[in-house]
Parts: structure tokens; C-alpha cells; sequence
């Protein structure tokens, strides 16, 4: 039998690092053949990304999530798992820690971990007079905004071929699940769990009295009309990294994609309880709170 192949994915400035060193050399120690990707530029906006080779098995990211959204673009299609180890900031897709490095590299080289499944959302962009779209995808993301930062992008949005509404905007989002806690929570969007199979449009600063996130099932598509006579031309962006500029006349399609990623779990930990420790949310209200004080005689006095 051959040796096991991984790749690690990480960013040049950590690569002689500690937890990157004691990564290699404990995935050495297991048998593994390791390849090591610094992240790099993203190719444009419908055009190949690198890939892993097909017998790899693993992808493992050391840094945040953006990097993590690197090493999708390597396994595309490919059915290879990503296992991210956060050196970031929040790394909500990341499953641990760096402080935890040892444990995760043992538990790759065991093969003791699940597969997570996540949607990915299929991205079709019509350009004026084209007989054929470029054609992209995203694991968080979409984002079609405007070109000209000092003007808004006017657009029709359309749900299964049925225009529901026009306005001028600075940019709209279509986010996967995935992608709910990104940059669609920022602007105010809903929270979806990873399992549930949807796709959302969150509108960024819409002129408009109907301009609601809205929230379709797997079989349904959205559509985004770059109008004529828009202000400016678009801007559009796949998870961060991919871009393009997009002239007034295009048109934007995103779907659910036959494909899916896989994300390595070390752990059962449900995604309300990442939620809860990732955003640190207050579980304890502040009126609970104010009780708590006054029971204990650390709060005002009732007269207050």
C-alpha cells in the first residue's frame, strides 16, 4: 500500500511557524506523503482554480476562514474533506483550535472523524449578448455590488422566472447556509442552519419600502437583473476571492449546485452550541441579570 497523502493549506507568514511545524512533522510521523499550499490569489471570476490530486486524502487548513474558502477551490468537485484548524479570529468553520493541534493531527492519522456535508450554491453570470454564462460557484457567498462606490446599482430580483420587486441597492448577497453567518449576518440576514437546504438574498442598504431577505427552497433560483439604466455597473464577488466586473444588461442566476463539500468533524457538537461559543452570545438575558443582582444585593435599590 502507498503512502497517505494530505495537503496542508495555510498562510505564508505562519508556514515556518509552530503549530505549523508540529503539524507536518506529526502527519510525517503517521505515514502521510504532505504537500503545503500557501494562500494565494484566486483566479477570476469564472475561470479554473486549482485542484488537489484526486487520491489526497485530506485537506487540512491552518488559519481562518478565509483560508479555509482557499482550500474549497482545491477540493471542488473532488470529494476530498477539508479539516480546518482555526489560527484566525472567529473560525467558525474551522473544527479546532490551535491550542488543540496535537489531538486534531492524531485523530486525522486514526481517520477518526465524521463527514459534514455542506451545500454549495452554483453561480450563472449572463453578460450582455452572450450565447453562454461564466459559470462559478460559492461555498459562503455570493455578492453582486456595485462598481462605482459613490452610486448605486439598480436591480430586479426575480424568484423561478417571477420578478418580485426592483430597487436601487448597494449590492445584494446570496448566501448558502454556509455562508448565513458571513457577511449575509452583518447586514442583518438570518442565521440557517448548515443542514437545512436553502439559499437566501440579503439586500445591502436597498432604496426601497420592500426589500426583505428572502429565503428559497432547493428547487427554486434566484435571478438578479443588472438593469440598463442602472446608475453603475457590478462588481461581483464568490466567496471573497473570486471577482469580476459586470457591465449594466447582466444578469446573475444562483441555484443549489449538484456538488457538495465536505467538511472533516472531530466532534459532536451541535451547530447551536458553535453558534452560542463562536459569537458569544448572551444565553443570559439582561433583565435575568438585573433579577440576579437584586437577589444577591448587588443591584439598585427597588426604590430605582
Amino acid at each position: 500500500m502507498g503512502r497517505r497523502k494530505a495537503v496542508v493549506v495555510t498562510h505564508q507568514r505562519v508556514r515556518s511557524g509552530p503549530i505549523v511545524v508540529e503539524a507536518l512533522g506529526q502527519l510525517g510521523q503517521a505515514g502521510f506523503d504532505v504537500s503545503i499550499i500557501d494562500n494565494s490569489e484566486a483566479p477570476a471570476f469564472g475561470q479554473p482554480c486549482q485542484r488537489v490530486d484526486e487520491d489526497t486524502e485530506i485537506v487540512i487548513v491552518l488559519g481562518g476562514d478565509g483560508t479555509i474558502l482557499r482550500a474549497a477551490e482545491l477540493v471542488k468537485t473532488s470529494g476530498v474533506p477539508i479539516l480546518g484548524v482555526n489560527l484566525g479570529h472567529v473560525g467558525f468553520l474551522a473544527e479546532f483550535e490551535s491550542f488543540q493541534i496535537e489531538e486534531a493531527m492524531k485523530r486525522v492519522a486514526d481517520h477518526d472523524y465524521s463527514l459534514d456535508e455542506r451545500m454549495v450554491e452554483h453561480v450563472d453570470l449572463w453578460l450582455p449578448g452572450a450565447d453562454k454564462p461564466l459559470e462559478d460557484w460559492a461555498l459562503n457567498d455570493m455578492t453582486l455590488e456595485r462598481y462605482d462606490r459613490g452610486k448605486m446599482i439598480e436591480v430586479s430580483v426575480r424568484v423561478d422566472d417571477v420578478e418580485m420587486s426592483s430597487y436601487g441597492c448597494d449590492g445584494e448577497i446570496v448566501a448558502t447556509p454556509t455562508g448565513s453567518t458571513a457577511y449575509a449576518f452583518s447586514v442583518g440576514g438570518p442565521v440557517v442552519w448548515p443542514d437545512a437546504q436553502s439559499l437566501q438574498m440579503v439586500p445591502i442598504a436597498a432604496h426601497a419600502l420592500f426589500a426583505r431577505s428572502l429565503i428559497i427552497g432547493p428547487s427554486s433560483e434566484f435571478s438578479i437583473d443588472l438593469l440598463e439604466d442602472s446608475p453603475s455597473d457590478g462588481w461581483i464577488c464568490c466567496d471573497g476571492r473570486r471577482q469580476l466586473m459586470v457591465p449594466r444588461g447582466s444578469r446573475v442566476q444562483v441555484r443549489r449546485s449538484r456538488d457538495v463539500l465536505r467538511l472533516a468533524r472531530l466532534s459532536g457538537v451541535p451547530f447551536t452550541q458553535r453558534l452560542v461559543s463562536k459569537f458569544d452570545l448572551p444565553v443570559v438575558g439582561w433583565r435575568e441579570q438585573s433579577r440576579k443582582a437584586q437577589s444577591t444585593g448587588n443591584g439598585p435599590g427597588k426604590g430605582l
